[in-house]
């Protein structure tokens, strides 16, 4: 199972931040997960929340003014190393930069084209609203994709959409997973990449379920349950 850091290595360090990507990298971690956002001047940043802490809201703010904040192609550099980096594409309608034409897959495909990484096997474009994800299928079939989801009450019937639509992977909640749920995916030829999950022993649990990637804020911990660690005491 891999193990992909939850917006770096957030367990240590502050999340999208360089130093949580530099440090997934340090902690030994397969890939790392990140969320990206667009902002006025159409610029890709790397944050979680549509608005800083300050009341700064990204899509009314050029790049350049925002204070803190790192732009897509920057963290791809620190993530060289990585084998897998997950981008999610924030675009969700509650949001305040909610964009129902998708421009932001948009960017995101461009941005890996240029850069060569569309056909590499390492770039994987997550989403929860699914036509955003759709698009990102529709303007490269080739690069990999995965449907997020939060509340899951009818697993076969996510999944077999998710397959339909050409994605690679489906992301639920770990809370969700289960050895059916694993079952139908990979029957379905999904992959099941669980978030986000910080407990030993519900890692190792769901390494031994087939589950094939946990997105985690403590890749070290992670690896070290993997490996048969006792973290009991810590």
């Amino acid at each position: 199972m891999l193990v992909i850091a939850h917006r770096g290595a957030s367990g240590s360090f502050p999340e999208n931040s360089a130093a949580a990507f530099v440090g997934a990298v340090a902690h030994g971690a397969d890939g790392v997960e990140l969320d990206v956002r667009r902002t006025a001047d159409g610029g890709l940043a790397v944050c979680h929340d549509d608005t800083l802490p300050d009341g700064t809201v990204l899509v009314e703010t050029p790049f350049a003014d925002l204070d803190g904040v790192l732009d897509l192609t920057a963290v791809l550099d620190v993530c060289a190393p990585l084998a897998v980096v997950n981008i999610e594409i924030k675009n969700w309608p509650e949001d305040r930069d909610f964009d129902p034409t998708a421009r932001l897959a948009d960017s995101v495909v461009e941005l890996l084209a240029e850069r060569g990484e569309l056909g590499d096997g390492r770039a994987l474009v997550s989403c929860f609203h699914l036509p955003t994800i759709d698009r990102v299928r529709e303007l490269a079939p080739g690069l990999a994709t995965g449907w997020l989801l939060g509340l899951v009450e009818d697993p076969a019937r996510l999944i077999a959409k998710a397959a339909e639509r050409g994605h690679a992977a489906v992301h639920p909640h770990h809370v969700f997973v289960n050895d059916a749920f694993v079952a139908t995916a990979h029957a379905a030829g999904l992959e099941v990449n669980a978030w986000t999950c910080n407990d030993p022993d519900r890692i190792r649990w769901l390494a031994d379920q087939g589950v094939d990637a946990v997105i985690t804020d403590v890749p070290d911990v992670a690896l070290a349950a993997l490996a048969g660690e006792d973290l009991s005491a810590g």
